[in-house]
């Protein structure tokens, strides 16, 4: 009986913290992304076209390249774990560290002067010199600090640089706090690298991460996790500064997204949405429990592999899906390479690669 009732009382005092204990998290009540695409049928059914996918050479040390950028002679480049950048041979061969950031660098991008451009978590706009030298470009706009600095490009003169600052609440690596608040925290910046002046383009966003500029840069792509959707953010003409739904109900969170140039916007989708978010997003309540666990203990989503690509008018048009041991999971970004993709991982020792081919068309 008496450990009955110890039990009870434990029982009810664990039920009372998930209750009633204190959080920073105040979960904002939404729509919801829509019905879960299925993955039994439909564009983005299971297909096992990532089961297997070519790993590049390995990093000594080095963990969860978060990003990949090419440069004009092939070297594919991308951001680790505790900082460090590291420059790949074409061939994925002879990993090389050629900068460290003192943070955690995301998304990458190579401007037209040869330089590195890095959107980083911690340390915010950064240049990574020829010679490896790391200089701070931008660490606030309007006053706000950047708390999650996450994605870039820049556009072909080399001045202006588009990035994101997914949370100005939860900084490196609390996004599964945001997505929980749904708070609309993210913002859209653009920094000019002759006058140094950064602009807020676009705010009130739940966790937006990847960006690309499209065709004649006249709009960039934004893609917003928390929604599991993609944005158009016009940047010239009758529509400039408007923001629009260019892709929606994805059947995962979308993370960083490519443009190949021509026709093709590439995404990758690191995870399957989360029924349980899907279910709670009209109940406040519900994910204020789930915060309390969160803020505590890392609560991953589901890892998969995964990637969509999306034609010019948002209609997907390739998806690839793979799932075990044997995959490559938890997928941040996807460059088109020649005939390849090179794929990043926040899960994965290094970079790796697989033929277009092999994950074109729909299912």
């Amino acid at each position: 009986m008496k450990r009955r009732t110890l039990l009870g009382a434990g029982l009810a005092a664990g039920l009372g913290w998930l209750l009633f204990a204190p959080t920073r998290v105040r979960p904002v009540a939404w729509e919801g992304p829509g019905l879960t695409p299925s993955r039994t049928g439909g564009p983005y059914a299971d297909n096992g076209r990532l089961d297997r996918a070519e790993r590049l050479a390995p990093v000594p040390g080095l963990q969860a390249p978060e990003s990949v950028a090419v440069d004009p002679r092939g070297r594919l480049y991308s951001g680790f774990a505790g900082g460090a950048v590291v420059r790949f041979e074409p061939d994925g061969t002879a990993p090389e560290v050629v900068a460290t950031t003192g943070g955690r660098p995301l998304g990458l991008r190579v401007h037209p002067d040869g330089t590195l451009l890095v959107a980083d978590a911690l340390r915010g706009l950064l240049r990574v010199g020829l010679d490896g030298a790391v200089e701070v470009l931008a660490t606030e706009a309007e006053g706000v600090p950047f708390r999650f600095t996450d994605d870039l490009d820049v556009d072909r003169a080399g001045r202006f640089v588009y990035f994101t600052d997914a949370s100005s609440k939860y900084g490196w690596p609390h996004e599964l706090l945001d997505l929980l608040e749904h708070g609309g925290h993210g913002r859209v910046l653009r920094h000019d690298l002759q006058t140094g002046e950064t602009t807020v383009l676009a705010r009130g966003l739940n966790f937006p991460n990847g960006v690309t500029l499209g065709p004649g840069e006249e709009y960039l792509l934004v893609t917003e996790t928390g929604t599991a959707r993609i944005h158009r953010l016009w940047l010239s003409g009758e529509r400039a500064g408007t923001l629009e739904i260019f892709a929606s109900n994805l059947p995962g969170y979308p993370d960083n997204v490519r443009w190949d140039g021509a026709d093709t916007f590439w995404v990758a989708l690191p995870s399957r949405r989360s029924p349980l978010l899907d279910a709670t997003a009209r109940q406040p309540w519900l994910r204020r429990v789930i915060a309390r666990l969160a803020e505590r203990t890392r609560l991953p989503l589901p890892e998969e592999s995964m990637l969509v690509a999306l034609d010019l008018k948002g209609r997907p048009v390739a998806f690839a899906q793979g799932k075990g041991t044997a995959s490559y999971g938890y997928i941040t970004q996807v460059l088109p390479v020649g005939e390849s993709l090179i794929l990043s991982s926040l899960h994965g020792q290094t970079l790796a690669r697989v033929p277009m081919t092999q994950v074109w068309g729909l299912a």
